[in-house]
């Protein structure tokens, strides 16, 4: 519990949520790494560098977002099971288990289609 109340936290913010879904459309399978340069984080929303450092500290303390380093460049990735298992938790928990194996990227789910979801 004391870990889903951390992530939704740190999601319950503005910045916090844009940085975490510009991380998730950034994600890339099968083209390496993936992930964007904090540079890269801080232009497309319009975010101070001191500013977007401070959000991302929080959304890699609460387990949402990984750092690598590349040359002298931050990269930032979202942790995509680290969210999932956040909303697994969710779904178990709200619907005490009633829910079975509900995915949100699940074929055919109505809460988002399958060509949107990432693997």
């Amino acid at each position: 519990m004391e870990t889903a109340i951390t992530a939704l936290s740190a999601l319950a913010q503005e910045t916090r949520l844009a940085i975490f879904r510009a991380l998730v459309r950034a994600h890339a399978p099968g083209e390496g790494e993936g992930g964007l340069a904090a540079g890269e984080i801080a232009t497309a929303l319009d975010v101070a560098p001191a500013t977007l450092s401070f959000h991302l500290k929080e959304l890699q303390h609460a387990g949402l977002i990984v750092q690598r380093r590349e040359g002298r460049s931050l990269i930032y990735k979202a942790d995509l099971s680290a969210m999932l298992g956040l909303t697994g938790y969710l779904l178990d928990d709200c619907c005490q288990g009633a829910c079975g194996s509900l995915s949100p990227c699940a074929p055919g789910s109505a809460t988002m289609p399958e060509k949107e979801c990432v693997s």
